[in-house]
C-alpha cells in the first residue's frame, strides 16, 4: 500500500526543493537560494522565467479574455493555427492541453484512416494516455496496464534494417521522435528519417514527427526534423508552445485530416485566447533566437566535450542546440542531487543520462557556469 505523506498522489518523483519564483535562467527557492535552471520546466520555460514579452501579453490578455470554449472562433486561435501550418508546411490545426492529447489525436487520425499496425522507437516517449503510452517503447511504462492498443512494432533507433522488416501493407503509420528525449537524448540519422518517410509514402502509411522535446527552436533549428529535409504527414508539439500554459498542437496534412471528420474528436480547453496568444508571442521570440539557440550550444556543447576527456564517468555527449545529454556509465540520480547542491538544476533520463535543457536565452556566463558546476559535480564524485 501507498504511504502518502500530503494530499498530492506520489506518482512524481519530487526533489526535496519548493521553487517559488524565476527570473532569467534562474529560479529562486523558498529560502530565497538561486538556482541556474538548466530543466526550464522539462523544457517549457524555453524563453526562461518571468520573460518580459510573455509576461505583457499574458496580463494584457488576461484582461480581456482567458478562456471562450471551441463553439465559438477566436481570433489569437486562427492565427496560431495558420502560423503553426505555415512553418510546419502542413495544412491544418488541433489545438489541445498538453503533449499526450497531441499524439492522441495523430494516433486517432491514423488509425481512423487504416486500421493497421504502428511502427514506434524502443526508448521512445510519447505520453502516459493508454493510445500514447502503446507507443512508448519503454515496457515498464506499459506492464502495469496490461495489453494496449493499437497494434505496436518497436524497433532500435537507427536500425535501418529493423525499420524496414517492421514495414508491410498493414502498416497503418509510424511515431518517432528526431531526437528521443525521455530515452536519453539519441538524434536520429538523417538517414534513417529519410527511410522512414520513404517506406511510410510505400506502403501507404502516415508519419508523425512528435516534435514536443525537440522542436519548436530547441536545436537552434524550427523543427529537429527540418535538417534531413523529411516532411512529415502530421507533426505534434506542445511543451514550450505557451510558455507555461498548457497547449498542444498537432498538424495534419490534408490526406490525415480527411480521417477526423468533424465530431470525430475534441477538447474543452485547448486552444483558448489566452493560451494561443502566448503561443504566438513566443514564436516571435524563438524565430529571433535561432542564430542565438546554435551559437550558445555550440559554445555548451565544447564545454561538455572537455569535460568528457577530464572524467571517465562521462561516455558520451549528445544533442543538438540546447538539448543536449550526458551518457555516463553509472547510474545518475547522485548526480542530480550533487548538482542542485551545486547551485544548479539538471535531471536524470533513462536512468544513466543527465539532461540539459537550459532556455533559449542562455548567455555565454551562464553556459560557463553550467560547465563549471558539472566539472565541480564529478570531481567531487571522484
Amino acid at each position: 500500500m501507498t504511504t502518502l505523506t500530503n494530499c498530492l498522489l506520489p506518482l512524481a518523483g519530487r526533489a526535496p526543493l519548493t521553487i517559488v519564483s524565476g527570473a532569467g535562467s534562474y529560479v529562486f527557492d523558498s529560502a530565497g537560494r538561486r538556482y541556474l535552471d538548466a530543466t526550464t520546466g522539462i523544457g517549457v520555460n524555453a524563453l526562461g522565467h518571468a520573460h518580459p514579452r510573455v509576461t505583457a501579453a499574458l496580463i494584457d490578455q488576461a484582461r480581456q479574455s482567458i478562456h471562450t470554449s471551441n463553439l465559438f472562433h477566436n481570433p489569437f486561435q486562427d492565427q496560431l493555427a495558420k502560423r503553426l501550418c505555415a512553418m510546419t508546411r502542413l495544412d491544418c490545426a488541433f489545438f489541445s492541453s498538453t503533449g499526450t492529447e497531441a499524439v492522441e489525436a495523430a494516433l486517432k487520425a491514423v488509425r481512423a484512416r487504416r486500421r493497421g499496425r504502428i511502427v514506434a522507437l524502443n526508448r521512445s516517449f510519447h505520453g502516459r494516455t493508454i493510445g500514447s503510452l502503446a507507443v512508448t517503447g519503454r515496457a515498464k511504462y506499459r506492464e502495469p496496464f496490461g495489453q494496449l492498443t493499437p497494434e505496436v512494432i518497436f524497433v532500435e533507433p537507427n536500425d535501418c534494417a529493423a525499420l524496414e522488416r517492421a514495414f508491410d501493407g498493414d502498416t497503418a503509420g509510424m511515431i518517432l521522435e528526431p531526437i528521443l528525449g525521455e530515452g536519453g537524448i539519441i538524434p536520429l540519422d538523417a538517414d534513417f528519417l529519410r527511410l522512414a518517410r520513404e517506406l511510410a509514402m510505400q506502403h501507404g502509411a502516415l508519419l508523425i514527427a512528435d516534435e514536443i522535446q525537440c522542436g519548436l527552436g530547441r536545436t537552434g533549428f524550427r523543427f529537429a526534423y527540418e535538417e534531413s529535409g523529411v516532411q512529415p504527414d502530421i507533426v505534434v508539439l506542445a511543451k514550450p508552445l505557451a510558455c507555461g500554459l498548457p497547449l498542444g498542437a498537432t498538424l495534419f496534412s490534408e490526406e490525415a485530416a480527411d480521417a477526423l471528420p468533424p465530431g470525430a474528436h475534441g477538447t474543452t480547453f485547448g486552444g483558448g485566447p489566452l493560451a494561443c496568444r502566448l503561443a504566438l508571442e513566443f514564436l516571435d521570440v524563438m524565430e529571433e533566437s535561432l542564430p542565438h539557440i546554435r551559437r550558445a550550444g555550440d559554445q555548451l556543447l565544447e564545454g561538455l566535450r572537455g569535460l568528457q576527456q577530464r572524467h571517465p564517468a562521462i561516455a558520451e555527449v549528445r544533442g543538438r542546440g540546447l538539448l543536449l545529454g550526458l551518457q555516463l556509465d553509472v547510474a545518475g540520480a547522485r548526480f542530480v542531487e550533487s548538482a542542485r547542491e551545486l547551485g544548479l538544476l539538471i535531471n536524470c533520463t533513462h536512468e544513466t543520462v543527465l539532461r540539459l535543457l537550459p532556455p533559449f536565452t542562455l548567455s555565454w556566463g551562464e553556459a560557463n557556469q553550467i560547465v563549471r558546476a558539472l566539472d565541480e559535480m564529478f570531481v567531487q564524485a571522484s
